[in-house]
């Protein structure tokens, strides 16, 4: 599920910032270097002059590129080029292929392949061998006369960049594997509560601006304690899993699902109330008691306790709605368990505690029960059995 979630990629604007501000390091080396060498290279008056304006127009570029243009690939696009651009005029006027400054073209390279990905870096690496390419047209004889010699000299420009991309490639997936560990619950696969809260802050973000409601849903396994006692704790462990699979099997991928701790569950549905969103719990609930899982070749049932509370109606923020539903939950529990309780007011909270003192059996009236034609999730061949 996380997968699936926008704000897991939200820092990628970040992550282009990062780069620009290390191309202007570079830059700003690169040209301070350049000055330096033309100050203790003694070149001819005109060749300075040239690359004296080459560094101002590459100052005046990347100042106007970074004024105008927003942080992204286009951006970093453009500020390579110009560098790569910039590299090819003063290699021109300080020795062509063997400039001191050809071996620069490299590290343009290096910062494509890490910032704009495998398809722009062999582009960029295509424009690299152009550009070496001219500056040996202006050599006598040209570099290309001599096809083997040309071959060893441009062909690094290709492995740097296929290395710089697949090195890119990994420490990209990697990065995303670490992030995915870090926002999922190891043994459910659903969301964990550090995902669950800023999705959820977020939501209630939208909410308040656009006016519009959200549920949040908290449910728990009824017999967890019971299973542990008589087939122990791993038949425990395969319960929370199997009550994973049915809560996902159960929503939608814009519904918002995480562990809350031990065997409580909780869902956020967006744009949806609670009496809107009591016809979904329902089917989990009841897909829970209709589906019993497999372990060790015993088929164990287990029911689920749900309570629901929605924004704003029961509460004005996300914390106060969480605590009703937790509470509507429980209140499942004491009323017989395998069954959905909508969050209440204060007041209401009240005439149900005066009624349990009284009359006991009219509280099952206030509870939406569970109509029993519903249908359950779709399951998968196999996972029964698994």
């Amino acid at each position: 599920m996380i997968e699936a979630k926008g704000w897991v990629t939200a820092k990628a604007g970040e992550k282009c910032a990062g780069h620009n501000r290390a191309l202007g390091v570079i830059a700003s080396l690169l040209v301070g270097l350049v000055l330096l060498d033309i100050y203790l290279v003694h070149m001819q008056p005109s060749w300075t002059v040239w690359v004296a304006l080459a560094s101002l127009a590459l100052a005046g570029s990347l100042l106007l590129t970074r004024r105008l243009l927003p942080n992204g690939q286009l951006k970093a696009s453009l500020e390579l080029v110009l560098l790569l651009l910039y590299l090819v005029v003063v290699c021109w006027f300080t020795g062509r292929t063997d400039s001191p400054f050809i071996s620069a073209i490299y590290l343009v390279l290096m910062a494509t392949s890490l910032t704009l990905g495998r398809r722009i870096t062999y582009l960029m690496a295509a424009l690299a061998v152009a550009s070496y390419s001219l500056l040996a047209a202006g050599e006598y004889p040209p570099l290309w006369n001599e096809l083997p010699s040309y071959l060893i000299r441009v062909l690094p420009f290709i492995f740097i960049a296929h290395v710089g991309a697949i090195l890119a490639g990994e420490t990209e997936a990697a990065h995303a594997e670490v992030e995915r560990l870090s926002l999922t619950d190891d043994l459910t696969e659903l969301n964990n509560m550090r995902s669950f809260e800023t999705l959820a802050l977020q939501q209630e973000r939208i909410s308040r601006r656009y006016q519009t409601p959200f549920a949040i849903c908290m449910l728990d396994a009824d017999n967890l304690k019971q299973i542990n006692d008589r087939y122990g704790h791993l038949a425990g462990t395969e319960l929370i899993k199997w009550t994973a699979r049915v809560i996902r099997s159960s929503i939608r991928e814009s519904d918002i699902a995480a562990r809350f701790g031990g065997d409580e569950f909780i869902i956020l549905y967006a744009d949806h109330d609670k009496e809107q969103i009591l016809p979904a719990v329902e089917r989990i609930v009841s897909a829970m008691s209709s589906c019993p899982f497999s372990y060790e070749g015993d088929l164990i049932d287990c029911t689920l306790s749900a309570g629901i509370a929605s924004f704003p109606c029961d509460g004005d923020d996300l914390k106060s709605v969480v605590k009703l539903a937790d509470q509507a939950m429980y209140r499942s529990k004491e009323m017989g368990k395998n069954r959905v309780t909508l969050a209440e007011s204060e007041g209401e909270q009240k005439g149900e505690r005066e009624k349990l003192q009284v009359r006991g059996e009219k509280l099952g009236g206030r509870v939406p029960q569970l109509d029993g034609q519903r249908s359950g999730v779709h399951l998968r061949k196999g996972d029964l059995t698994r």
